[in-house]
């Protein structure tokens, strides 16, 4: 059941965040990007790739190590500070914005730089104002010193 709910978590939000509306903003804004060399467009292979193994793996930690979801409805029944979790916070988010600046570089799209850069703004709010504050009321001191011993973005 768990697996269940995970998949479709993993379709819903990050599907609709990283394919669906990437997609609606390309269809709409057609010809707000450049047509340049399609050489340049496979760079965006690497992030997108890189990208979606980092957030695959974060769905495993989070279903194995967790027994939860990522979604806010479902949380994970135990603070999750295992694989990618060890080097910063928010390694899933980190993943869901690389894929997207894989997708910019692919399509070559001004539009989806533009969507990336508001898509992490609002993960950033969502961790400071919503998710940090509920994880430490939820796991207290164990939170606390993770906050402490982990990066919230960047390794270091």
């Amino acid at each position: 059941m768990l697996l269940l709910k995970v998949i479709i978590f993993a379709l819903v939000a990050p599907g609709t965040f990283v394919v669906l509306i990437p997609y609606l903003l390309l269809a709409l804004y057609a010809d707000a990007h450049p047509h340049s060399s399609r050489q340049l467009g496979y760079l965006g292979v690497l992030p997108m790739a890189l990208g979606a193994v980092v957030y695959i793996r974060c769905l495993w930690d989070f279903a194995v190590t967790g027994r939860g979801t990522p979604a806010l409805i479902d949380p994970p029944k135990n603070l999750v500070v295992c694989g990618l979790y060890c080097y910063v916070r928010n390694p899933m988010y980190i993943g869901s914005v690389m894929v997207l600046l894989g997708e910019a570089i692919w399509f070559q799209s001004p539009i989806l730089f533009g969507y990336s850069a508001a898509v992490f703004v609002a993960l950033y709010l969502l961790v400071l104002l919503y998710e940090e504050p509920t994880l430490l009321r939820l796991f207290g001191d164990s939170y606390r010193q993770y906050c402490r011993s982990v990066p919230r973005w960047i390794p270091r």
